[in-house]
Order: structure tokens, then C-alpha cells, then sequence
């Protein structure tokens, strides 16, 4: 299932009693300060969550799975996410018996 971001800002409302206005403002200003410090290239570490960093990409010969043509893949800085050991530890414990 798919969660959005009106998801999120009702369920944060609902748990916490603020407005859901008020939460749309905090969560869309939480979001423009994540996009800036990829933008600047920095990295931003959330302990107990992950850490958010650019990563490059060196540049390699693709395929086009269709037309079986070779496609040059340009290198490229890409948005990144690793979560903690922890909380990877636990994902893994629930998709044995959910999935």
C-alpha cells in the first residue's frame, strides 16, 4: 500500500492533536530543508532513521531491454538513503511473516 504525503500530515494531526494546516506547514518545510542539503551536497544523518547523501554514479555502457541497443549511461549524482542496521534488522523480521 502506498502511503502519501496527506497520509502522513492526517495521521500526525490525529496523533497529535495540531491542525492538519499547521502540519502541512511543518512537513512541506521539513521537506524544502532535506531538497537544500541536497542541493548543497551535504549529508543529513537522522539517528534512529538513516542518512540522506548524494552519491555518484560513474558512467557506464546500458542496454535498451527492448531494442537490445547500447545506450551510454552519463555519470550522475544520485539522491541516497541507508538506513540504520537496526531498523533494517526489523523490516527484515516483519516481510518474513507478511509477505
Amino acid at each position: 500500500m502506498t502511503k502519501t504525503k496527506a497520509d502522513i500530515i492526517e495521521s500526525i494531526s490525529k496523533g497529535t492533536g495540531i491542525p492538519a494546516r499547521d502540519v502541512r506547514v511543518i512537513i512541506e518545510t521539513f521537506m524544502d530543508e532535506v531538497k537544500k542539503i541536497f542541493y548543497n551536497d551535504d549529508r543529513l544523518e537522522l539517528r534512529g532513521f538513516g542518512v540522506f547523501e548524494n552519491k555518484f554514479r560513474k558512467g557506464r555502457i546500458g542496454r535498451n531491454p527492448k531494442t537490445m541497443k547500447e545506450v551510454k549511461i552519463l555519470d550522475r549524482w544520485v539522491p541516497s538513503y541507508k538506513p540504520p542496521r537496526k531498523l533494517r534488522k526489523e523490516i527484515e523480521r516483519m516481510s518474513f511473516g507478511s509477505r
